[in-house]
């Protein structure tokens, strides 16, 4: 269960952000309001959210999921593939200093995405993607290995990061779709599988026994219903035009 999570505000230069969705250009008043909703949604789940303040330097900073991750046993400062976005985990290390008492690093040559690394229990996947290089994962599962922990690679061919395309739910119950679907390390998840017409659904986000589902996407709500969960829609629109999803607005531990 997770009892807290980090957010940013959104800040008006998120209409320069780093996109290659090719939905137009963000509407910022409108991202403020959904992202206020969405920090209402995680404290209906039982979450304490410490909202930061936008950040004017860095367009993308609201995708705080990126610059951090987060585990039982430590937290993990990133290193963001981005050039642009790479500075962005200078201020997180401060806040998550008065969460966890032990802190990690990824440091160069290696470079890592929060977005890339989707925990199982106590498996980490790590996506070998444009923004998170072998090396960067090898010292995350190095760090991993630290705490008693494993984990696996999963090269990408297509999408962003690893969860663009994965969402695990709990239960071994597993959100999937495009590219992994014929993945075989996947197979022993109960899959429920999203299918190509609503696959920015794929990234729904679990929080104490709840999922946050984007909304316009209703066979993919319903099939998480029947697998037993309450669905809970949340707009985000205007981060989808940033490549954007759920997971990417917060960090929850």
């Amino acid at each position: 269960m997770f009892k807290h999570a980090i957010v940013r505000k959104p800040c008006s230069e998120m209409v320069d952000g780093l996109t290659t969705a090719q939905l137009g250009t963000p509407d910022f008043a409108l991202a403020l309001k959904q992202h206020a909703r969405y920090v209402g949604i995680l404290e209906e789940c039982g979450l304490g959210v410490t909202v930061l303040e936008a950040d004017a330097r860095h367009p993308d900073s609201t995708f705080v999921e990126d610059v951090a991750v987060c585990t039982p046993q430590c937290a993990v400062i990133a290193n963001p593939g981005a050039p642009s976005r790479n500075a962005e985990k200078e201020s997180m290390r401060e806040v998550l200093g008065k969460f966890f008492d032990r802190i990690e690093e990824i440091t160069a040559p290696g470079t890592l995405d929060g977005g890339d690394v989707m925990m199982a229990g106590n498996h980490y996947y790590v996506g070998i993607s444009e923004r998170t290089n072998r090396e960067g994962a090898a010292q995350f599962l190095r760090i991993m290995q630290k705490y008693q922990l494993n984990g696996s690679l999963i090269p990408l061919k297509k999408v962003l990061h690893l969860k663009t395309g994965l969402s695990f739910l709990e239960k071994n119950n597993l959100l999937i779709t495009g590219e992994f679907l014929d993945n075989a390390i996947f197979k022993r998840f109960n899959r429920i599988v999203v299918d190509e017409p609503e696959g920015y659904a794929a990234n729904s986000l679990w929080v104490n026994g709840k999922v946050l589902v984007p909304k316009g996407h209703p066979a993919t709500k319903g099939r998480i219903e029947r697998a037993g969960y309450t669905a809970i829609e949340a707009d985000v629109t205007e981060f989808q035009k940033l490549d954007g999803g759920l997971s990417c607005l917060s960090l929850r531990f």
